[in-house]
């Protein structure tokens, strides 16, 4: 029987990522995937793909509807080649994942294919290609999340679908119903919307993306309308059903009345849940919820205090960053570290275009807190790489203390803010004030002034450029 110092069990961003860093503190460390490839939803069924997807929808839009505006023509008819767009994300995805078999060899780390399960605290039972059992002196439960449904919704991952299957189309749908207006299905909403698909999002709350900034997701909403897709806000989805090729949706409105909406495909993304199946906790002696997520301490330690867990399986944002982070913290932990992650500082991100993202306070947190705070915003549209570039849509917020002055949350939304978001997130770690932000030199021009402005204009509205 082999032992390791420590085995984990899932191999996406979280599992990955701490076998990673529990090989470079030295531990003899097991990798158990029960798929073929590594990476889990993220790089294989999610995040990767997705984006994929997206940028190649972009690239088709950008030459649609603003390539002649550039000067650039086209002789001929602009054409989709669908299937040519599937392959590329299918090869991203299989470059990505090849990246991470590399860096498993790289860092001495066993990997084991097969579906893991606990016999006790100690020992883990795999069966499939590596069937064996190993001994582990610790071990990390990183099995994340899988697709939710709702109980009258029957899911033949044919036409009423989840996001998994949404990646994987023959071809391009004429009117996709989304059921749920949060990150997945405003991503593959947009994606098909672009390449010429009818898009109706039903969004069971008063707006979308409800955990956000409210000020993000009216901007967010405005922009898509432009853009083509239909949204029906506060409706309550009742029945959906599959007659041939046309899906029935029927929901309720606000006022009560029965609405009813017919398409080819349905997508269903009402979040995720943790996926524990076939874990055999209870040999462990480890404590699962009523939510179905693993029940860990601020040490990230189950209630086997020889096991861990990280990412979707825990309470918390299902991220990929975060479940890295949580990796990475029980790596050093268990090292003899004292290794600490701020939950608060955490960034959210929506890749639709324009980009989304945020990390920190929103301003209804402060609100329900009773916390006095003072907000500086600035719009995309009078930056002059934003004109140059015709992202003009979106905005940067800032929300600072009013007394102190610090930094407690960064909204933006507009071109790139995925990548903008970092330097909020960095000034918040170190307890920036927005003069601070406001006192840096940031190059011109550049999208990155929007944060520079928002922060002058939290300062005593003292913006330049509007």
């Amino acid at each position: 029987m082999k032992k390791y110092d420590v085995a984990i069990i899932g191999s996406g961003p979280g599992g990955y990522v701490a076998a990673i860093r529990c090989a470079q503190l030295g531990m003899k460390t097991a990798l158990i995937e029960k798929y073929n490839t590594l990476g889990g939803t993220c790089l294989n069924v999610g995040c990767i793909p997705s984006k994929s997807l997206l940028d190649s929808s972009h690239h088709y839009e950008s030459a649609q509807k603003h390539f002649s505006e550039h000067g650039i023509e086209f002789e001929g008819a602009l054409k989709i080649n669908f299937k040519q767009m599937i392959d590329r994300k299918a090869a991203v995805v299989e470059q990505t994942t090849k990246g991470i078999d590399f860096l498993m060899g790289k860092n001495k780390i066993d990997v084991l294919h097969g579906v893991g399960s606990f016999e006790d605290a100690t020992h883990i039972k795999i069966e499939g290609a590596d069937a064996q059992t190993i001994e582990a002196k610790n071990s990390i439960i990183a099995t994340g999340s899988k697709p939710a449904t709702l109980p009258f919704i029957k899911l033949d991952k044919e036409r009423v679908i989840t996001s998994t299957e949404a990646l994987e189309l023959k071809e391009i749908p004429k009117h996709l119903i989304v059921i749920g207006g949060g990150v997945i299905g405003l991503e593959l909403g947009q994606v098909y919307r672009r390449l010429g698909a009818e898009v109706t999002v039903i969004e069971y709350a008063d707006r979308i993306t409800p955990v956000m900034d409210a000020g993000l997701s009216r901007e967010l909403m405005k922009v898509m309308k432009k853009q083509g897709v239909k949204f029906n806000l506060s409706h309550r989805v009742n029945n959906v059903e599959r007659k041939g090729t046309t899906i029935h949706v029927t929901a309720t409105d606000k006022k009560g009345a029965e609405v009813s909406f017919e398409g080819d495909y349905c997508l269903v993304s009402v979040g995720r849940r943790p996926y524990t199946d076939g874990l055999n906790t209870q040999a462990a002696g480890i404590q699962i919820n009523e939510r179905g997520q693993v029940v860990v301490n601020d040490h990230l330690q189950t209630t086997a205090s020889n096991i861990y867990a990280i990412g979707d399986v825990v309470q918390g944002a299902m991220l990929a960053h975060k479940a890295e982070e949580e990796g990475v913290v029980v790596a050093e932990y268990l090292a003899g570290q004292k290794p600490h992650i701020d939950y608060n500082l955490i960034p959210n991100v929506i890749y639709t275009w324009p980009e989304v993202a945020a990390v920190g306070k929103t301003e209804e947190q402060l609100k329900e807190e009773g916390r006095a705070y003072k907000t500086g915003q600035f719009p995309m549209r009078a930056l002059g790489r934003a004109r140059a570039s015709m992202d003009i849509d979106g905005f940067v917020k800032i929300l600072a203390d009013a007394d102190t002055d610090e930094v407690l949350g960064v909204h933006m939304i507009g071109a790139r803010a995925a990548d903008l978001i970092a330097e909020a997130v960095t000034a918040m770690e170190f307890r920036a004030s927005a003069e601070d932000i406001a006192r840096m030199s940031h190059s011109h021009p550049t999208y990155a002034e929007a944060v520079k402005e928002a922060a002058l204009a939290a300062t005593e509205n003292r913006a330049i450029h509007t």
